[in-house]
Formats: structure tokens, sequence, C-alpha cells
């Protein structure tokens, strides 16, 4: 199969890389700056085990690649925000032999939260759900790092909405020759779930820094309960905390790479980037869209979500915004819903 990763930033990038020093056929996606790095100078992805350079097809969008063809996997790795324009472009895209990719081939969501591949699912027939343990930066054009050690990254993969299949299997044999383990499993939705809980603390980590203090934890702890409340009104599985903790045991690791400093996670990322967007909508924000559906207060998911998108939108820096102060604005948001 050859892998067309839509979305080389930090996680398309170290997948792709691996996969492509697996031996693996890869052709990368990717805009602007990072393009043109990819292009002139390849892949670069500094790993625990060294740096490696991949000379792989860069291209923007599907008209430059050509006709796709049967065995191609469409690798989905942008942010969700950015993920409609991207199965908007590619759906349409001719296969060899007759038919598009939105009728023919995989698609294959590899990103935080669930909403990506219900969005997939109006456009393509075959979608892949991939709960993403994965800890990536994107260091500048052209260089991406992969802090994991021994595994690169654990992904869960799996058919959307449910159910396994060869093609998951293929897949997942692929991953699991590049540094991942990939467990193909019926319900991964139910991983993402237990994922999206953590990835709450992504706003948290963007407006006021990496949590460090048992302070910051114990805020996060409020904000995964809250979240946690509403999965549990609104009937969604998750798998538990103790779950998780076996299923990663002590695979992933993260090691400092030298040059590529890690100063936060996905979120943290794209305010450092000054991108002016964030995934807030589709984290946080999914926890507020399902506390309004079955009637549970949200009000730390809701202030998080806003916070992130504008600092966002106004380009401010990530990390900025004091604890204390983010904890005030936070007791005011309670004592709001409480008195409403």
């Amino acid at each position: 199969m050859r892998y067309i990763i839509i979305g080389a930033g930090a996680v398309g990038g170290a997948i792709g890389g691996r996969l492509a020093g697996a031996g693996c056929e890869v052709v990368l996606v990717a805009r602007g700056a990072h393009r043109a790095a990819l292009a002139e100078h390849g892949l670069r992805l500094k790993v625990p085990d060294g740096e490696w350079t991949y000379r792989l097809p860069v291209v923007q969008d599907p008209v430059e690649l050509g006709e796709l063809r049967p065995d191609d996997v469409l690798l989905l790795a942008v942010k969700t925000q950015d993920s409609e324009a991207a199965l908007a472009a590619w759906g349409p895209a001719p296969v060899a032999g007759g038919g598009t990719a939105a009728e023919r081939l995989p698609v294959v969501c590899a990103q935080n939260g669930v909403e990506s591949q219900r969005l997939a699912l109006r456009h393509f027939r075959r979608v892949y759900g991939v709960c993403v343990w994965l800890p990536a930066t994107f260091v500048e054009p052209g260089v991406v790092a992969a802090e994991g050690a021994p595994l690169t990254g654990i992904l869960h993969l799996g058919r959307y909405p449910h159910g396994t299949d060869e093609t998951a299997r293929l897949i997942a044999a692929d991953l699991e020759k590049s540094r991942f383990e990939a467990p193909v499993v019926p319900d991964v939705t139910r991983w993402q779930y237990a994922k999206l809980l953590g990835n709450l603390a992504n706003a948290i980590e963007a407006v006021s820094g990496p949590l460090g203090s048992e302070e910051s934890f114990a805020f996060y702890g409020r904000v995964r309960a809250e979240g946690a409340a509403v999965l549990d009104a609104a009937g969604v599985a998750y798998a538990s905390a103790e779950e998780e903790k076996k299923a990663r045991g002590d695979k992933i690791q993260l090691v400092e790479i030298e040059g590529a400093p890690r100063g936060g996670g996905s979120s943290w990322q794209s305010l450092n980037r000054g991108t002016g967007t964030i995934e807030a909508d589709y984290l946080n924000g999914e926890i507020a869209l399902l506390g309004r559906l079955h009637g549970v207060p949200t009000p730390l998911n809701d202030l998080l979500q806003r916070l992130a998108n504008g600092f966002a939108r106004e380009r401010r820096a990530a990390g900025s915004l004091p604890f204390d102060e983010l904890v005030r604005l936070v007791d005011e948001a309670v004592a709001f819903v409480q008195e409403s």
C-alpha cells in the first residue's frame, strides 16, 4: 500500500517518516514553507535513536499527484478544524480504474478528538479511526521530532463507527514494523473518548503553560471529572484510566532530543506557531456540546474552550495567562452557572 499523509506536521510527519524508514511507500501533503522545505531538503525526523532524512514526494493537493492508485491509503493528520477542507479536496480525486477516493479508498483519521471521523463518513465509505498516543513536535519547516521510546507511539486502530477488517490489519502490520504498536480493535471510539478526557488538559497547557504544580494537576482533575460526568450522562463508553495505564505500560517514555525542545502538546504548539486556529472546539468543545445535549453544566470546559479560541484568534503567546488568573476566571464561571 502507498500512504498519502494529508497533513505532514508533527503527528503526520512522525508516522510518515517511520513508515518510510520501514520501507513503505509514502507521499507527504503539506503547504507553504513546510512544503517547500520538505521538497528541497526532505523530511528530517529527529527521534531518540538519531536523526533521519527521508526524500519523499511532496504535494499540496490531489491534482499535483494525478490519478490515485487503488492501493492508496489516505492518512488524515491535519488538525480537526482543517479536516473538512482536506476531505472535500481529496474525496473527489479520481482513482485508477474508475471511481473516486471517497468511493474506493480508505481514509484513516489519526487525530485528536472524535469529530473528524464523523466528518469523513459524510464523504468516504471506508473510514478508520485511530487513538493517537504519539508525542511529537513540529520543530521548524521540514523538521519533526518524535520523542517517544522505546516505541514511537501506540495507535489503536479500527473501522469507524465500529468493527475491524483486513485493511485495518494490513495498515496495523505496516505500523508495527515502523516502531509503533498498533492494536486493531472493534471499539476504537472507546479508546478515543478516553484519550479525549486526557486532551482536555491541552487548553490549560496552551493558555497557562504545561502542567507541573500540584495545583495545576488538581485543576485538570476537576476539568476531567466534568468531562467524565458528561460522557456518563450521554451513555458514551470510554476506556478506564487503569486500562489506558495497562496498555501504555512503560512502552512510551519521553526522551529529550537535542535541538528539538518540547514546549508543549498539540494545542500549545498551535499557539506557539501563531497559526490563528486551535483544536479546542473539538476537545473541550466536544464536552460542552454533549453537556448541552444532555443537560449537564460544563463551566470549566466552556471557559477553556473560549480562552483557547481567544488566544488563537488574537495570536497571544502560548502559556502567557498566569495560572492564578485562570483559576480566578474559572471560579467566576462556576459561580455564574450556580447563580443562573
